[in-house]
């Protein structure tokens, strides 16, 4: 590992950090667009591309600058000396390219969801954390501007208490070969409300719900259902097969209701000042049934926001936590803890959508599980 002196010249004058040294491994749908960050980022020398398909990999490379190429991540860590490496490889291929990578002594960025299993998730995390290196996940949507002002409004209390989260992520997409819609779909929405919810992520089980209309062998729509703390619950709807494309959040408060419409790039949040009112907080099973109701309807605002890409924030999130030692905002903790929830879902769809335990939610945050892993 590359270390880095101090960032001033003097007492008076700033001098630049030196740029880390990264390499993008993945070259199919989601590298391109690491690598296209990596390159226009302060904080990088996008130094080489991998790919087992070596001309899609120089494809790549010819739209940034000629970047050299090689097939294998072993290869790449003989042959190059970088600091970080950027993996976006299918889910089944993470385990093993983050294992190499961190045990080669590097930093690890990886696309969602975290690994194809809780199992190998779990090690990957103790992995990093055992050899004091940075393994981040990709969690774009949490890098946005609309998601980050989500966590700013709900964590201050300005929507009161969390009655409920509804969540909708519809399209007419492409059924993928390895994965179902939900293992697809829901981490962006899980990475989400980890990302905002006091306290993160951690229910204690889940219900999920597949269908598989075409006979695809995956399902291809389903819904999620779980709890969240004082009795709020969270409904996460996923569908490949929609002719419409709906990426929308409501997140239910006592005080007030917020809106996230991701494809509307006018006003992508909403707060609306309305909802139900109790004329008293009720203490009892009896006085909730006979304490009155009540509507409230006062104003909606939309929250100016500024317009940048998310995956620029997350190359320079990735920077700062290599240059600071912190942990980052979406670091290996929290894509376990989305990875978590999937695998529940797997569990419950076996079971006709039967509630199933979330593994390691009682521990969630705690440690206890990663030490474990070891």
């Amino acid at each position: 590992m590359r270390k880095f002196g101090s960032p001033f010249h003097s007492a008076n004058h700033q001098q630049p950090a030196p740029k880390l040294r990264i390499a993008v491994v993945g070259a199919g749908y989601w590298g391109p667009n690491l690598a296209r960050n990596l390159q226009a980022s302060p904080d990088w020398d996008l130094v080489a591309i991998c790919d087992l398909n070596i001309d899609r990999a120089r494809k790549l490379a010819d739209t940034l600058g000629q970047i050299p190429c090689v097939e294998s991540i072993d290869e790449l860590l003989d042959s190059f000396d970088v600091d970080a490496v950027a993996i976006a490889t299918p889910a089944r291929t993470h385990h093993g390219a983050v294992m190499t990578a961190l045990r080669a002594g590097k930093h690890v960025l990886v696309e969602k969801p975290l690994a194809d299993s809780r199992e190998h998730g779990l090690e990957m995390v103790a992995e990093a954390r055992a050899n004091g290196l940075i393994l981040m996940a990709d969690h774009t949507y949490c890098y946005t501007p609309a998601v980050l002002k989500m966590q700013e409004l709900v964590q201050s209390g300005s929507l009161g208490d969390i009655l409920f989260v509804d969540s909708t992520r519809i399209n007419l997409g492409l059924v993928q070969p390895d994965v179902d819609v939900f293992w697809d779909l829901a981490p962006h929405d899980l990475s989400i409300l980890d990302f905002v919810l006091p306290g993160g992520l951690n229910p204690a089980e889940v219900s999920a719900f597949g269908a598989d209309p075409l006979g695809t062998g995956r399902d291809c729509v389903g819904h999620l259902n779980f709890r969240l703390p004082n009795d709020a619950t969270a409904h996460v709807h996923v569908n490949w097969l929609s002719p419409t494309k709906i990426r929308q959040m409501v997140i239910g408060g006592s005080l007030r209701t917020l809106v996230w419409d991701d494809l509307n790039p006018q006003q992508r949040l909403s707060v609306y000042d309305r909802g139900v009112s109790l004329d008293r907080q009720p203490k009892t099973a009896g006085e909730k049934a006979s304490t009155a109701v009540s509507y409230r309807l006062g104003d909606t605002w939309s929250p100016a926001l500024p317009e940048r890409e998310a995956l620029g924030q997350v190359v320079q999130e990735l920077a700062s936590c290599i240059r600071t030692g912190r942990q980052a905002r979406t670091g290996g903790a929290s894509g376990l803890r989305v990875l978590s929830v999937l695998e529940a879902v797997t569990r419950s769809l076996t079971l006709d959508g039967r509630p199933t335990s979330v593994a390691g939610a009682a521990m969630a945050g705690t440690g206890a599980e990663l030490e474990g892993a070891r």
